[in-house]
């Protein structure tokens, strides 16, 4: 079994345990690999006015619940930080909520429905880009098994090499071709963390910038540097695989 197997079997694996008897809004099951809980950790009810910097079995909870429904929070350590905070943003972002990154009641309503988003692949290993909602999806055989806050094109026009260009994430089905394995790429438009490029110059990336609620890069696909290592570390993303930007 190779090690991309592995993630996408544990991954509908712990969605299974973890969201049974659950109502999931939107999806057919999937969870987060080798981070969910069991299924009673994972069914404590999440609590509002928590944001970045509170701590406590009340942040764990939150974690547990956001991995449990495949929003990628890292490790339930009590903290509420950067990848916390990413995870949060990318619940309020499918279930259309403000995008603050903070708990409020609708989103901890949203995350106690199991709020998540349908897949529109329906086979294979699928990266998706929802540049609507500005999320990244990790899809195995049609299901969601992870969900990711992403930023993509702002739609703002800018100058390279003294050409005007308008910043757009191309829309389509494309593969994984080139990539900077480790480490930062340097470019003349800002610094790349471990790029992975899918068409000419565009590249999912993490980044030294915020990946807040909106659109924000210059075309390519920008996500959290911690992210970007999941990714990376569950061979989720890898070279040749495929990626549909919608």
């Amino acid at each position: 079994m190779t090690r991309r197997d592995l993630f996408r079997a544990g991954s509908v694996a712990a969605a299974g345990a973890a969201l049974a008897g659950g109502a999931v809004a939107g999806a057919s099951g999937a969870g987060a690999a080798g981070l969910a809980p069991s299924a009673a950790a994972s069914a404590a009810a999440v609590s509002s006015g928590l944001r970045v910097g509170s701590r406590g079995p009340k942040v764990v909870a939150l974690q547990n619940r956001l991995n449990a429904l495949g929003y990628y929070a890292g490790r339930a350590d009590g903290v509420y930080a950067g990848q916390t905070r990413q995870a949060v943003l990318a619940v309020q972002k499918v279930a259309g909520l403000s995008r603050v990154g903070s708990v409020g009641t609708g989103t901890a309503s949203a995350l106690n429905r199991g709020v998540r988003p349908k897949a529109r692949s329906t086979s294979g290993h699928v990266i998706e880009i929802d540049k609507a909602r500005q999320v990244l999806l990790v899809v195995d055989g049609g299901r969601v098994t992870r969900i990711y806050n992403c930023s993509s094109g702002n739609g703002h026009y800018y100058y390279d090499r003294g050409k005007r260009v308008r910043a757009v994430t191309p829309s389509g089905t494309f593969r994984f071709y080139w990539q900077v394995a480790n480490g930062w790429q340097h470019g003349r438009l800002g610094d790349m963390y471990r790029p992975m490029y899918f068409n000419g110059g565009v590249a999912v990336h993490g980044s030294r910038f915020d990946v807040g609620a909106w659109p924000s890069s210059h075309g390519c696909v920008r996500v959290y540097n911690g992210t970007m290592d999941e990714l990376r570390r569950g061979r989720a993303i890898y070279l040749g695989g495929t990626v549909r930007v919608y």
